[in-house]
């Protein structure tokens, strides 16, 4: 049974940083893109990053650019979004999810994690 499942969130004084990670079972990883989202209270979901299956490209939304960089461990079956310099504004639950296309981000993300809180308050 496919499954994702989201920890590293909590409670962060803005300026700080946290590590998400997604740990992926019941599928092959290593051919699947993993996109991050997040959705804040009372409005709707957004795309953060997303990365290919072989780690090779990357992207960002323009409000977490040079501050949120993510990675994957294929091996280890896991995908990770290192967040730095966190704002309020980055107040979220977050999620990840699986490109159902193989390779490479397309933005058909067909299976979610249950996610994870990240607060930013000081």
């Amino acid at each position: 049974q496919l499954q994702l499942v989201e920890s590293g969130g909590g409670l962060v004084q803005p300026g700080g940083s946290l590590r998400l990670s997604c740990a992926a079972s019941g599928f092959t990883l290593d051919y699947y893109a993993i996109g991050w989202f997040r959705q804040a209270p009372g409005k709707e979901r957004e795309g953060v990053s997303c990365i290919s299956s072989s780690g090779g490209s990357t992207n960002y939304a323009d409000s977490v650019k040079g501050r949120f960089t993510i990675s994957r461990d294929n091996a280890n079956k896991t995908v990770y979004l290192q967040m730095n310099s966190l704002k309020p504004e980055d107040t979220a639950v977050y999620f990840c999810a699986v490109d159902v296309t193989y390779y490479y981000c397309s933005g058909s993300f067909g299976y979610w994690g249950q996610g994870t809180q990240v607060t930013v308050s000081s």
